[in-house]
């Protein structure tokens, strides 16, 4: 897939902390005309919520921003060798890769009766890898269950940076730990991982997982 993509243009630098810049530097991404564009399966929409400055009152989700939607592969890697990058992000920053029309909230319809399986990363590398890995898998339909599946997530935080992959039907056990078993062998992980439902997580903040593998 890389080797369809000509090489990107130098990182622009972007004003992280008041997330200025973020669309200008998606929509100015050069991509250079190999065979012509390789279009994907489905589009794909990038997320971004900056919450390092919370402001008072405010509801959650409202620092919530729609960066960016593509649809071939060209774009896709000129997108993340520019900007999507978790690592380049600061603390209690997240970023999201969605199906294109499906918010990344709780209350989307695609994802309100669904859950999340979850895995934490033990330094920015890992987590980049993690992303990447995570994210060719998904524009590429690795996954049998790919309608299932929502999108993912990546937490920056100043401890322990996670990522989590959110799933439709969270009562569907069996798609579930089909998609947490891929999952596991993409990103080549070998602790276990857990899966929470959305409505647990609503009602307690530490919702007991159910499913693991």
């Amino acid at each position: 897939m890389a080797t369809e993509v000509a090489a990107a243009a130098p990182p622009p630098q972007l004003d992280t902390e008041e997330n200025s810049g973020l669309e200008a530097a998606a929509a100015e991404a050069k991509i250079q005309p190999s065979s012509g564009p390789h279009k994907l399966e489905r589009k794909w929409t990038f997320w971004f919520d900056n919450q390092s400055k919370p402001k008072q009152g405010a509801a959650w989700g409202s620092s919530l921003r729609k960066a960016y939607t593509f649809e071939t592969v060209q774009e896709f890697w000129c997108l993340y060798d520019q900007v999507f990058k978790p690592s380049k992000f600061p603390p209690n920053a997240d970023f999201h890769l969605f199906r294109a029309g499906v918010e990344p909230k709780w209350e989307d319809p695609e994802c309100a009766n669904g859950g999340k399986w979850t895995v934490t990363s033990r330094s920015k590398a890992s987590l980049d890898t993690m992303w990447l890995e995570t994210l060719m898998a998904l524009i590429g339909e690795q996954f049998d269950e790919a309608d299932e599946i929502c999108g993912v997530v990546a937490s920056v935080r100043q401890r322990q940076d996670k990522l989590a992959l959110w799933t439709r039907n969270a009562a569907n056990e069996a798609a579930q730990m089909g998609i947490g078993r891929k999952w596991k062998e993409i990103i080549d992980v070998t602790d276990k991982i857990t899966y929470s439902f959305h409505d647990d997580s609503k009602r307690e903040r530490s919702a007991k997982p159910r499913y693991n593998v």
